[in-house]
């Protein structure tokens, strides 16, 4: 089990490593903007805008997603075995109980909402309840309420804003560029002009890179939500037989959604299923929000030796 230690360890610094470079972008692309149109308050102006409205839907946001699932809210008497299944693995956890909803989906699939643990949600397919058994229905769990536990949705709501203003910026700077204007505009010298292409070039770049980072992040948090739920149960084998499961599962999600996939469980495109070679193309994982599903069944395999 210290291997799993050292696996949570690696991953969160990786982590905080990929935020820091959104932000590095963010500094760079803010830079360039002020540089050129020697305005700092637009900059100043686009920031506050894009945390408001980040900060205001991160408030809303399991509200929303909870109705983008068409999840219902249940109680203790309407599924007593899942609830005792929740409120073991919470006391084991050291978490307050959430609110639990089912969705009315035969595709497998779980996920876990809220702005931290106090005010968490778990949601679990119909479809999940109707196929998985106790071990393995556990060890979802346990990986949805390891999302909660490792503050995973404050992570990613931080990662989105910087992502939002990086958008916002690099779309503004484009369209200002394309009417003219800016102190540097009528400047001839070469290396004006050279420093102007490569900040559009940047302009251009910087939201893709922005968004292949959040898709690295959610996708090492998933691999961490794997490790903290195989130390709470303590039998990563049951995880590992859940993932088999949604791997030859039939059925497709019935409304997807590509805002929401990342909090699932498992993609709810059937992006992160096994390709039929032995090891996902890394041009295929780098835009993958979960890391390929053969991938995590080895990971758990390798923990349970």
């Amino acid at each position: 089990m210290s291997l799993v230690y050292t696996q949570v360890s690696k991953n969160n610094r990786k982590t905080w490593l990929f935020m820091i470079l959104v932000f590095a972008i963010l500094i760079g692309l803010g830079w360039f903007l002020s540089w050129v149109y020697n305005s700092p308050a637009i900059l100043i102006l686009a920031v506050i805008f894009s945390i408001v409205m980040n900060v205001a839907s991160y408030w809303y946001s399991d509200k929303i997603v909870l109705a983008l699932a068409r999840a219902k809210p249940i109680e203790k008497k309407d599924n007593p075995e899942l609830y005792r299944i929740i409120e073991n693995l919470t006391i084991a956890a050291g978490l307050p109980m959430p609110k639990v909803y089912i969705t009315p989906d035969m595709a497998p699939n779980a996920f876990a909402t809220g702005r931290d643990k106090e005010h968490a949600a778990v949601a679990v397919t119909q479809g999940l309840l109707a196929i998985m058994n106790k071990d393995e229905l556990e060890g979802v769990l346990a990986h949805e309420l390891s999302h909660i536990g490792n503050k995973d949705m404050l992570v990613s709501t931080v990662v989105v804003v910087a992502v939002g203003v990086i958008s916002l910026l690099a779309d503004f700077f484009l369209r200002l560029s394309f009417w003219g204007g800016g102190r540097r505009s009528n400047d001839r010298n070469s290396g004006a002009q050279l420093t102007f292409i490569i900040g559009i070039a940047g302009a251009i770049l910087a939201p893709i890179a922005a968004t292949l980072i959040q898709f690295a992040i959610s996708r090492r948090r998933e691999s961490l939500a794997d490790a903290s739920a195989s130390l709470l149960t303590r039998y990563p084998e049951g995880l590992a037989r859940a993932l088999e499961k949604i791997v030859s599962n039939p059925y497709p999600m019935n409304h997807p959604s590509s805002a929401t996939a990342h909090l699932y469980f498992a993609n709810p495109f059937k992006a992160d299923r096994p390709t039929g070679e032995k090891k996902t193309p890394f041009f295929v994982k780098i835009f993958m929000t979960h890391p390929p599903l053969e991938e995590r069944i080895k990971a758990l395999r390798e923990m349970s030796v």
